[in-house]
């Protein structure tokens, strides 16, 4: 059976660590869902999750660890894989969020969801 790919953003991993949706939808549909991550969207949410934790008053290793408990469900993937469409995701994004350019091509990469 393929899996069907959805491709992830730092923002759903962050929830996926503070909330209790998106980390049941990882869960649930693991077996039937192939998760990819660009590189750098797992380096935000690594970066930024001890941050929020912070302001919160919360243990700030929390969500590290809690993150680390969802990587097995995660694909991450480096610039290499999604390298082919960096120009055409950046000019879709023109108006919007460049940063954001990995994400839509790793799922122009992979004909996928976002």
């Amino acid at each position: 059976m393929t899996l069907q790919p959805i491709v992830l953003d730092a923002n759903i991993l962050i929830r996926a660590v503070l909330g209790n949706k998106v980390r049941s939808l990882l869960l649930t549909f693991n077996k039937t869902v192939e998760f990819f991550v660009p590189d750098v969207c797992l380096e935000d949410a690594e970066k930024y999750l001890p941050i929020i934790f912070e302001k919160r008053a919360i243990q700030t290793d929390l969500p590290l660890i809690v993150l680390s408990k969802l990587k097995p469900l995660l694909q991450i993937v480096d610039e290499s894989f999604y390298q082919e469409y960096a120009e055409e995701a950046k000019q879709r994004l023109k108006k919007r969020d460049l940063d954001d350019w990995p994400v839509i091509a790793t799922a122009l990469t992979l004909n996928s969801a976002i």
